[in-house]
Formats: structure tokens, C-alpha cells, sequence
């Protein structure tokens, strides 16, 4: 492969690494453990009380941890890319014939 060549190469599309791969069902997995944790941890005097705290602040309590995961496989997605292409590359240029 050439150097052009190598550099023509583009990582998978960010929409795939956030919908693909099963992303969404581990994401919304850890948002109902989390979610659920900091919502007693947060609200939990509030609903031992028979208070129902503020829809908006509980959906943001299970929304925060569904986008932390979702950045973290998105991020560890995109280095594994570029440590797979980068060992790609290395091994064709070093296959690579002198002319």
C-alpha cells in the first residue's frame, strides 16, 4: 500500500459506530443499572417520601450514563480503528516490493 494510498483511508462512519455493533443494547443496559442507582442516590428521599421528583431531572439521570457509554464505545471503537489500520498499513508497506 502506498503512502497515498494509506492516507486516502477513512475510519468507519461515526453513525455506524454509534448504532452498529450492539452499542445501543449495552448502552441502554448500563443506563437502567446507573440510571437506576443515581436516581435513589439523587431522588430517594424524595420518593420514600411519596414525592415524585421532576420527570425532567430523572429522564437526565438515565440519559447521562446511556450518552457516557455510548462516547466511550464510540471513542474505544475509532482507537481500535486506527490501531488496526495503523498495523495494516505497516505490514503492507513492509510486504511491499522495492522498485
Amino acid at each position: 500500500m502506498t503512502k497515498a494510498k494509506a492516507r486516502n483511508q477513512s475510519a468507519p462512519p461515526v453513525m455506524h459506530m454509534i448504532f452498529g455493533d450492539g452499542t445501543p443494547k449495552k448502552a441502554v443496559a448500563t443506563a437502567l443499572v446507573v440510571g437506576s442507582i443515581l436516581t435513589l442516590i439523587n431522588h430517594g428521599d424524595q420518593v420514600f417520601t411519596g414525592e415524585l421528583p421532576p420527570v425532567w431531572k430523572v429522564m437526565l439521570t438515565y440519559f447521562t450514563p446511556y450518552c457516557v457509554t455510548t462516547w466511550g464505545a464510540v471513542t474505544g471503537k475509532r482507537a481500535q480503528w486506527k490501531l488496526d489500520f495503523a498495523m495494516r498499513t505497516e505490514l503492507d508497506m513492509s510486504q511491499e516490493k522495492p522498485s
